[in-house]
């Protein structure tokens, strides 16, 4: 049965629509089968790997009237697009029944088709993230190398308790990465610094480095991957894709207390 991942952060700007993208890339690269979903009423990762608007998105899905509808990006790796009309779902499903259970349930007929499945989340913490969390086994969160980076990760950490408590008591961390690195700048490296010191073994040995490609790629309609294998770009997301498989297939359980210790610190 496939893994849902979701890559949650409502700051925006940090890194999360092209983690999606090459994460899923990633993992295609290393022969595994997967499923993006694009949840963000802004639709960029439809946008970026060039995926015209199909008569089923995310909106219809989530509004009942179809099964989730997968399009091809390339082998081995499907989309389901979104829409800017996706912008209005969470007032249109605020009085639907279980309305937190509804991408879970999509999610069930087509498990077990993927290896991964990789949701890209919003940037807020509504109902479409609470969605995604509800039908996740894992949260993937990026930080940005940056002064404000953790600003927000207390309220990041008390959604993610109130749906283990509530809504999907499975749901783990699999990882805090960093992304727009660049080693050559003492703020980067302070920003690391502190990001491993709150969150401990939750922060991935690999780094996402600030890279021209990973701002290009998308304006060519592909992943890092298509668009130059040789960057250091897809170098950092091989290589974090490989952690990923390692701790789940592992069974790398992130120790709690470190997002709480993490939270705490913020507070």
């Amino acid at each position: 049965m496939g893994i849902v991942i979701s890559l949650l952060n409502h700051k925006g700007g940090v890194g999360k629509t092209t983690s999606a993208i090459n994460i899923g890339a990633g993992l295609v690269e290393l022969g595994k089968k997967v499923l993006l979903v694009d949840l963000d009423p802004q639709a960029n990762l439809t946008l970026s790997l060039g995926i015209p608007r199909q008569p089923v998105t995310i909106y219809e899905s989530l509004r009942g009237e179809s099964e989730l509808r997968p399009v091809q990006a390339k082998q081995n790796l499907d989309i389901v697009i979104s829409t800017l009309d996706l912008s209005g779902a969470e007032m249109e499903l605020i009085n639907e029944a279980g309305r937190e259970q509804i991408l879970r349930e999509l999610f069930e007929p087509v498990r077990e088709e993927y290896d991964f499945i990789i949701v890209d989340c919003p940037p807020s913490l509504g109902l479409l993230t609470l969605n995604a969390l509800t039908g996740s086994d894992y949260v993937i969160i990026p930080l940005q190398t940056e002064f404000l980076a953790m600003q927000g990760l207390a309220k990041i950490k008390q959604v993610i308790q109130k749906v283990r408590l509530r809504l999907n008591k499975n749901i783990e961390i699999a990882g805090v990465m960093a992304t727009m690195y660049d080693h050559r700048k003492v703020l980067n490296r302070d920003v690391v610094d502190t990001i491993k010191k709150y969150f401990g073994t939750l922060v991935f040995d690999t780094m996402i480095r600030d890279n021209v490609a990973l701002a290009e790629a998308p304006s060519q309609r592909k992943d890092i991957f298509e668009y130059n294998r040789s960057s250091s770009g897809a170098e950092d997301y091989l290589a974090l894709c490989q952690e990923i498989i390692t701790r789940i297939e592992n069974g790398f359980v992130p120790a709690r207390h470190e997002m709480d210790g993490a939270a705490t610190a913020e507070e």
